[in-house]
């Protein structure tokens, strides 16, 4: 879902109430409070929906980036003995990434396959290589440019010409 400005707000407060939802319904419906049990429960029922198609809407306002994370947030300070922890010693206890950390992830690794040719896209209508670099290595090792937009709304899309 997108509005009429390509925002992608709509969608991801859609997907932030359900996650918000499903993490709800985890939290009462399982009586064990092993850490590992629910850890594997949110990765499993809760955060593909957080991230599902996210290189399309990543969020790019600080407000919508702020919401997807806080599903994962408050899950994990609902966990026994988490709640006086910060975010970042509760993510590296549970050995957890950030969800803007994964959505990096698979940003990188969807340019990654642009560029390699493994997706059916022409890779000239995403990014545009410098054929000036001095630097030794393969071909790969260009920079990328991502074409310059006229339009503030669409440079926050990976494609710009829409």
């Amino acid at each position: 879902m997108l509005t009429s400005e390509l925002s992608p707000t709509a969608h991801i407060a859609s997907i932030t109430a359900k996650g918000h939802q499903r993490a709800n319904a985890i939290l009462r419906c399982f009586e064990s409070r092993v850490c590992d049990l629910l850890v594997r429960t949110f990765t499993t029922y809760v955060r593909p929906l957080l991230e599902y198609n996210s290189v399309v809407w990543s969020p790019y306002l600080k407000s919508d980036n702020e919401a997807v994370e806080k599903v994962h947030r408050k899950y994990t300070k609902r966990i026994a003995g988490f709640k006086k922890l910060s975010y970042d010693q509760r993510l590296k206890i549970l050995d957890l990434p950030s969800l803007e950390l994964r959505r990096l992830y698979a940003d990188l690794l969807w340019c990654y396959k642009i560029v390699l040719g493994v997706v059916d896209v022409t890779r000239d209508d995403f990014f545009q290589l410098c054929s000036t670099s001095i630097t030794r290595g393969h071909m790969y090792k260009l920079s990328l440019y991502k074409p310059r937009c006229t339009n503030s709304k669409r440079s926050h899309f990976l494609h710009a010409e829409l």
